[in-house]
């Protein structure tokens, strides 16, 4: 089994919100629903209490990356 994601992998984390929601802009997505989401990631295993504005904006900015690659 491979190790569970944690708030560091934002890289790894955007590319399944991106799998998720292909269609939504990143920047239109609060960071309290950004945070819901990636805890209820099956492959995310870190503490909710451990996020941080700056941990959200680092998949936030990944996950953007990836959004607009795929345009």
């Amino acid at each position: 089994m491979p190790p569970k994601l944690r708030w560091t992998d934002a890289e790894d984390i955007a590319l399944l919100l991106q799998a998720q929601q292909p269609e939504l802009d990143p920047l239109t997505v609060r960071f309290t629903d950004l945070h819901r989401w990636v805890c209820e990631l099956p492959e995310f295993g870190d503490d909710p209490k451990g996020s941080s504005e700056g941990k959200l904006e680092a998949i936030q900015m990944a996950w953007l990356e990836e959004y607009r690659d795929a345009m």
